[in-house]
């Protein structure tokens, strides 16, 4: 098999990088060399890759399916959104402007060369390259400068994919109404429609899949139901909504559950970092933005933000701040990671990302924290906690630490890292509750801070294992549930020639 593919959307959150993981982990294990590809994205969950850059963390986990390192050639161009309607621009992995709307289509020429590039790189290396888009196309408004989507399928002549998400209601309409509102050029490479998180008995929604198939001469590949138990590396800032459950508890090994209330910043970024705690037995974590959801929880966690003074602002505005400093005075057991462990400082000096000077923090913990650049951007490794257990992990942060005379948390590569006073705990190193050991002995101190003593901690739990075991049971739904004869001809010989074009008015 040689070739590639662009799986697009009809809205974000349709599921477009959880089917290019599936792809790319069912090719694998065929043992086809395959590779994922995102020209262009939009988010705050990232990850530090070998080769020194960032790259959103949907095509890190695409690349884990592939049985590769993650790397800035799979995800060119990344937009960070910050406070003010402008976006950090990250090009091959180094952050090189701040652009709004409008400036950013000053970059397109020099991006959309980047992008060709790296594709045709890719393309000349893997065997299969499944290419993921941005949004949806049906964005005509943006067309004229799209890098992602159907301007990245002409640009490279590939067959896409369309993926509809049906819990969202009017999933017919919208595979229909996405294909006709693009110019012709672009619907003759619209080759199929995959439905996505289906409930209930596909033999009731085949007529309407047939109807589709009549109306716009193109099939669909696959009804994909919905799995409760894929959850793990949800990139979508549409996954962290307020109130909602982090993963699938898991009954408890002991008597006692432990509850986390982990804080959704309005900027929020590697929202991800939680995820390891929702993978342990008698965990429930909750995503929440009201102060009164603190008092009960057993752990809060302040998790990563692009937007740290505004994000701390909207702390105090809600009252949530307050929460925390009365949780404080009473040892509840809290945790800040990156922009939530700024937070955490006496004072925070921010003349890069807000420009607002100096600026009081919570000051639960007794740290001095300076913006300045360049950004720190680096994975690490080192020995945490008072076991000092090996933990490695990656840091994206302006933040400097000017102060601490708090005890350090971690050392990394031989430098403290971090702080620890009583039942508070803080680091700028994503992924550090990744570590297993580590997170295991860390939740026991949680645990008696929080008076949970027939709390048990798992030892079998593999956040690594967990991940792995997802991609798995992705492969085994898309080679279950999808046409592979038609997918394979897709990738080979391309969009077929004699698709039809749906009239519009226009």
């Amino acid at each position: 098999m040689k070739g590639a593919l662009l799986v697009a959307g009809t809205t974000s959150d349709a599921g477009k990088s959880v089917v290019v993981a599936g792809l790319c982990r069912m090719l694998a294990r065929q043992g086809v060399k395959v590779a994922p590809f995102k020209a262009q994205n939009m988010s705050n969950n990232s990850v530090v890759t070998l080769d020194g850059g960032e790259i959103g963390r949907a095509q890190a986990l695409q690349a884990r399916a592939c049985g590769l390192e993650p790397s800035v050639r799979f995800n060119p161009v990344l937009l960070k959104p910050g406070s003010d309607r402008r976006s950090q621009l990250v090009v091959r992995g180094h952050a090189v402007d701040t652009v709004g709307a409008k400036d950013y289509f000053q970059h397109r020429q020099h991006l959309r060369q980047v992008v060709a590039d790296e594709l045709a790189s890719l393309r000349a290396e893997f065997d299969v390259v499944i290419c993921e888009g941005a949004g949806s196309p049906a964005e005509i408004n943006l067309r004229a400068t799209d890098l992602a989507n159907m301007g990245l399928a002409r640009a490279a002549d590939l067959p896409v994919l369309l993926v509809g998400d049906i819990d969202r209601g009017g999933v017919l309409a919208h595979l229909f109404g996405t294909v006709a509102i693009l110019e012709p050029e672009d619907q003759q490479l619209i080759s199929g429609y995959i439905i996505n998180k289906f409930r209930g008995d596909v033999d009731l929604l085949r007529p309407g899949i047939d109807q589709l198939t009549e109306l716009t001469g193109r099939p669909t590949l696959g009804v994909i139901p919905f799995a409760e138990d894929l959850w793990i590396d949800a990139e979508d800032s549409l996954s962290t909504v307020a109130d909602a459950p982090v993963g699938r508890s898991l009954p408890p090994r002991g008597r006692e559950w432990l509850t986390v209330a982990a804080i959704r910043l309005p900027r929020i970024s590697n929202s991800t970092d939680v995820e390891a705690v929702a993978c342990e037995p008698g965990v429930s974590v909750r995503w929440v933005d009201d102060p009164a959801r603190l008092a009960g929880a057993d752990l809060v966690i302040l998790p990563g933000s692009k937007a740290t003074v505004s994000d701390l602002e909207w702390l105090r505005r809600t009252g949530i701040a307050d929460a925390l400093a009365a949780r404080a005075r009473t040892a509840g057991p809290i945790l800040g990671i990156c922009g939530g462990y700024q937070m955490l400082a006496r004072t925070i000096t921010d003349r890069v990302e807000s420009s607002a000077g100096i600026v009081e923090g919570l000051g639960l913990l007794d740290l001095d924290i300076e913006f300045d650049n360049p950004k720190v951007l680096r994975r690490s490794s080192g020995r945490g906690g008072a076991s000092a257990l090996p933990v490695d992990g990656y840091e994206i942060h302006h933040g400097r630490v000017r102060h601490s005379s708090d005890a350090p948390w971690l050392y990394l590569d031989g430098a403290p890292e971090g702080s620890v006073r009583g039942s508070i705990w803080g680091t700028h190193l994503h992924g550090v509750l990744e570590n297993d050991a580590f997170r295991r002995t860390w939740l026991r101190e949680v645990a008696t801070h929080a008076g949970r003593s027939d709390f048990v901690v798992a030892e079998d739990v593999s956040v690594a294992g967990v991940r792995s075991a997802q991609l798995d049971l992705l492969a085994d739904v898309m080679e279950k549930h999808l046409d592979f004869a038609t997918l394979e001809s897709l990738i080979t010989t391309g969009a077929p020639a004699d698709l039809p074009v749906l009239r519009t008015t226009r």
